[in-house]
């Protein structure tokens, strides 16, 4: 499932105040988790820093390595950036905020920045002991480090880990999804103007004119209902009002509309794997 051409064509269209170059790169840093951008942007800094003249061997060799891992950062980047896996190099599950190859099981995902995690211990029933703090990480011996203030409070054994459980608060999914609509342009399909999916007459409209589903923006009811009667649904009389999950007489492109415009930016990820 990919995004129409047109859609494309309007959410990749920069506004008349943005750089087109730096429009493109947050496009495409997008598509990276939040660790994963940090990388990109610390490979940057060490990449265009100057190279020092002079000094002893030990810092020319130490700048050297820096420089070979950061290029070699980069270019991993750049592989997931094309949907594709840094490890084995077939295509990546990618969602919007994490990504899953499903060939080899490399994977990348965001943590919550305010919920943190959970970690069930094995033991059964109601009263299993319950491990709380911001972040965890899986080291390479096995064992699960769970932090807290910026400090490891636990050490944990893989053999009494249930499961790990990330809590997310419903205001930062919604920031999130705020953070990423904020990297596209959305046009508007009537009047061609920029749309603001926050404002309050913003439609997004999935409708079929022929055999295939269509999806189309509007920044106002004005230029909604212009559409609306300039272009009439070809299939049924009453597509315009129909959810789409709950009929059947077109070729589906794209998910719910339900999803309401988070799946504006799911179908940019897919469309930046092609």
């Amino acid at each position: 499932m990919s995004i129409s051409t047109r859609l494309f064509d309007l959410i990749r269209k920069p506004s008349a105040a943005a750089d087109p170059a730096t429009a493109e790169n947050g496009l495409r840093d997008g598509v990276l988790q939040d660790d994963q951008r940090e990388r990109l942007e610390h490979d940057r800094q060490i990449l265009e820093a100057p190279t020092t003249v002079g000094g002893d061997g030990i810092q020319r060799d130490a700048e050297k390595q820096l420089r070979e891992a950061a290029e070699l950062s980069l270019r991993r980047l750049h592989v997931i950036q094309r949907g594709r896996c840094p490890q084995c190099g077939e295509h990546l599950r990618q969602h919007l905020f994490a990504s899953v190859c499903d060939t080899c099981g490399w994977h990348a995902y965001d943590a919550p920045r305010q919920g943190g995690v959970r970690v069930h211990l094995t033991g059964g029933g109601a009263g299993e002991a319950v491990l709380e703090g911001e972040r965890c990480y899986l080291v390479k011996e096995g064992s699960l480090l769970l932090l807290r203030d910026d400090v490891v409070v636990a050490r944990i054994q893989p053999s009494v880990v249930g499961w790990i459980e990330y809590v997310w608060p419903k205001d930062e999914l919604d920031q999130r999804h705020k953070e990423v609509l904020d990297l596209l342009t959305i046009s508007c399909g009537w009047c061609e103007k920029i749309a603001d999916p926050d404002s309050d007459g913003f439609h997004m409209v999935q409708v079929a004119f022929g055999a295939n589903q269509e999806r189309y923006c509007f920044c106002g009811d004005d230029c909604y209902e212009a559409f609306r009667k300039m272009y009439p649904s070809r299939v049924h009389r009453n597509c315009y009002e129909r959810s789409c999950h709950e009929c059947d007489l077109c070729v589906k492109r794209y998910e719910d509309e339900a999803e309401g415009i988070r799946t504006l930016a799911k179908d940019f990820l897919r469309e930046k794997r092609r």
